[in-house]
């Protein structure tokens, strides 16, 4: 398997939509593998395919090494679809492998529920909640353009308008390969 190199923000695969996934093949499988092992490498509890330049509509997911999670499964969503969100929502500090060292407070719904394809090309549906349903939320984002800034007010976007210049410049020290400029 391969690390591959993340996306970060200023690259333009990561504003592009996603393609649903046709073909349940090897090679997707390889895909999967791979975006497990980059994320894995990154630390990170989530990523998206476009994140690896991948235009693929599925992300996989890790929240073992999270508190609460130690004994959830290691996941793979495919051509998700978000079918309900709560009123209810939170405010919770984000960060992003696509943005590394920036981090905010984002507002989500707190319950939602989810129908996507795993890897068997069965559908299934679930309900999430709290860091969980956020996860599903923020790499769901990514599968249709989105990431942090898009998801916060324009007060909270002029304090992160100067590590997004960095970010997009590469003048960031990021333990993990990226995409080159």
């Amino acid at each position: 398997m391969a690390i591959l190199p993340i996306a970060v923000f200023g690259d333009n695969v990561l504003k592009q939509k996603t393609k649903s996934v046709q073909e349940f093949d090897d090679q997707l499988i390889i895909d999967i593998k791979n975006m497990f092992e980059t994320m894995r490498n990154a630390d990170g509890l989530g990523l998206a395919a476009n994140q690896v330049g991948l235009n693929k509509s599925m992300f996989v997911m890790d929240l073992q090494s999270i508190e609460g999670y130690e004994k959830s499964k290691p996941m793979v969503l495919i051509n998700p679809e978000i079918i309900l969100e709560s009123e209810e929502t939170k405010i919770i500090e984000e960060g992003c492998l696509s943005l590394p060292a920036l981090r905010a407070e984002v507002e989500r719904p707190k319950i939602i529920k989810v129908r996507y394809m795993d890897t068997d090309e069965n559908i299934q549906e679930m309900e999430a909640d709290d860091l969980f349903a956020r996860v599903i939320l923020h790499e769901y984002d990514h599968l249709i353009g989105k990431m942090i800034p898009d998801r916060v007010n324009s007060e909270i976007k002029k304090l992160l308008k100067e590590n997004l210049k960095k970010i997009e410049k590469r003048e960031l020290e990021i333990d993990y390969p990226i995409t080159n400029k």
